[in-house]
Formats: C-alpha cells, sequence, structure tokens
C-alpha cells in the first residue's frame, strides 16, 4: 500500500472538482485545469467533516487491480491531482537568479532578453500559460497554475547558461547551491 496513495486530496473552499468518467477538472479563482486519470486508478468525491464540525470535499483514489502498475501509477495520479487542486487555488511559481559580471536580463512585451555573455542576445519567447517577471535586471519570477509547465519553462531558461562550478556564473534557482571548483594551481 502506498502512504501517498492512501491519503485524500483535500479540496479548499473556492475550488470545484467535478468528475467526468475519468476525467477531472478543476475550476477555482487562478483558472481551471482537467487531468485525465489513468485507467488502473479510479477516483471518487466523497464529503468529510473537518475539525470544525463542517463538511469538507475530498478526492479519494484507488487502484482498480493488484496488479504492479497499477501500485505504480496509483500515487502518481493522487499527486497530479493534488498539483491541479493547488495550482487553482494557489498557483506555482520558481525563482531565477543570473549571478556574474555583465550578465542580465529584461523582458520587452512577452519575451525574456537576456544578455549572458555571448556574442548575442538570448530571447525567449514566453508561453502562453506561464508569467514572467523581473525584479531588477537579475532576478526573475515564473508564475502559473500548471505545475508541470512553470517548472519546464524555468528549467528553459536555466539552460540557456546553467552556472559554471569555477565562479558561479549563470543562471540559477534562487534556492541552488553550486558546488565550487578549485582552480589550476601553478
Amino acid at each position: 500500500m502506498s502512504r501517498i496513495g492512501k491519503k485524500p486530496v483535500e479540496i479548499p473552499s473556492g475550488v470545484e472538482l467535478t468528475l467526468d468518467g475519468q476525467t477531472v477538472k478543476a475550476k477555482g479563482k487562478l483558472g481551471e485545469l482537467t487531468l485525465d486519470v489513468h485507467p488502473e486508478v479510479s477516483i471518487k468525491l466523497d464529503e468529510v467533516a473537518n475539525d470544525d464540525g463542517k463538511a469538507a470535499k475530498i478526492a479519494v483514489l484507488a487502484p482498480t487491480s493488484d496488479s504492479r502498475f497499477a501500485g505504480q501509477i496509483w500515487p502518481t495520479m493522487r499527486t497530479l491531482v493534488q498539483n491541479i487542486v493547488v495550482g487553482v487555488s494557489e498557483g506555482y511559481s520558481k525563482k531565477l537568479e543570473i549571478k556574474g559580471v555583465g550578465l542580465r536580463g529584461s523582458m520587452q512585451g512577452n519575451t525574456l532578453v537576456m544578455s549572458l555573455g555571448f556574442s548575442h542576445e538570448v530571447r525567449y519567447d514566453v508561453p502562453q500559460g506561464v508569467k514572467v517577471t523581473m525584479d531588477g535586471q537579475t532576478n526573475i519570477e515564473v508564475s502559473g497554475i500548471d505545475k508541470q509547465q512553470v517548472g519546464q519553462v524555468a528549467a528553459k531558461i536555466r539552460g540557456f547558461k546553467p552556472p559554471e562550478p569555477y565562479k558561479g556564473k549563470g543562471i540559477r534557482y534562487a534556492d541552488e547551491f553550486v558546488v565550487r571548483k578549485e582552480g589550476k594551481k601553478k
């Protein structure tokens, strides 16, 4: 039995979760997301009393068979349902920093323009559903309701110039620790 899969997904107030067969739709103040749950996993909506006696809605997922694959996909589907519920209610964000002399960025409309020490500027068109903001010239914040898309855009931006191990120059996550190497010795 999976510890993650056994936990029900709590649906906060302001979020409406609807089931249409194996398709789950979450609608909240930030937007709407859909997810197709794998056929090896069943999902149902329940109401339970929370600590202060009020009714709270939960989504309960369970494997439909005893197969090994059903046991593996069950906690994954539970986490994906949790991600869409949190996404439409709170959203997700990733912070990046540009470190190094002369390295900077700016937003021009819906395009992130970065000067990263190459002979040309690096331009990145921000996809639909994701918002990129700059705080100064070196702090980038990527935010949106889809956790996977926010993470992918942040990884793509970091991939233009990952931090190098000698001086730490490049684009890194705000909470990332870069292991530094010692330079050459005479």
